[in-house]
């Protein structure tokens, strides 16, 4: 073994599995990351996806929370999930996306769900110093693993708060794995939604949309007029969250019906 010493060999061999695992992560992030971005070859053009949520259904129930940490293999000692829901009095739409201020279904209370809202001229993109941030030909902002430096600009750039920051190795339960998804990121890099693309290019919706209990949340092709989102859109009185910062986000708010 040449001049490696017995405490160096050890530390090669404690180190293997983490780099064995690391790679692994970086070659599942390029593969999902190369299918999201496939040409819809029926109308032989990109879709542009985005979402609608519709807050005359949204109850605050935390359903949306809890199956998008088990979706996309967030660690359970992560402490976080890639969705917020905010509770506000009625009438009033001034939301902090700084603060933690989700608290249980109450009377006199409506709930904001609140995720990445997949720019079209996301800021985090700008400030990344290494490229790690990009759009897809889909407009899903992406994170490729393998060049973050763990520098957060991107969450300083971020008004909806919608970046979390691995500080911790996450775990996930043996049976809980998703095997289709991204394996847990690594500790030291920055996370986000990215709208499912596992599902999302196997014809499936995001796990958000399918499990949200009261049917408050809808996904589709902007591009394609007929689609659920576009009428949605079309035919009801939406806004999105700081229009005033130009960002454009991709994700609408509407509300048809008092609660």
């Amino acid at each position: 073994m040449g001049n490696v010493s017995r405490r160096g060999f050890l530390k090669i061999l404690c180190t293997a599995p983490i780099l064995l695992l690391t790679s692994k992560i970086f070659t599942e992030s390029i593969k999902i990351g190369s299918e999201a971005s496939g040409i819809d070859s029926k109308n032989n053009v990109f879709p542009k996806y985005a979402m609608v949520i519709d807050l005359s259904k949204c109850i605050g129930c935390r359903i949306c929370m809890y199956a998008c940490i088990k979706e996309n293999n967030i660690g359970r000692n992560s402490g976080f999930s890639y969705i917020k829901v905010y509770a506000l009095p009625r009438g009033i739409l001034d939301i902090d996306v700084g603060d933690e201020c989700y608290s249980e279904t109450e009377e006199g209370k409506w709930y904001i769900p609140v995720q990445c809202m997949q720019c079209d001229d996301p800021p985090c993109v700008k400030v990344c110093p290494v490229g790690a941030t990009f759009k897809l030909e889909t407009g899903v902002v992406w994170i490729d693993h393998r060049r973050c430096i763990g520098c957060r600009l991107c969450m300083a750039a971020c008004p909806y708060n919608a970046r979390r920051f691995n500080w911790v190795w996450p775990q996930v339960p043996e049976g809980e794995l998703n095997p289709n998804a991204l394996p847990p990121r690594p500790a030291g890099v920055v996370e986000k939604c990215i709208f499912c693309p596992h599902r999302v290019t196997r014809g499936l919706k995001p796990r958000c949309v399918v499990e949200c209990p009261t049917g408050a949340r809808y996904f589709g092709d902007l591009n394609d007029p007929e689609s659920e989102v576009s009428k949605l859109i079309r035919e009801n009185v939406s806004f999105r969250l700081r229009e005033d910062l130009g960002y454009k986000p991709r994700i609408y708010y509407i509300n048809r019906g008092s609660k």
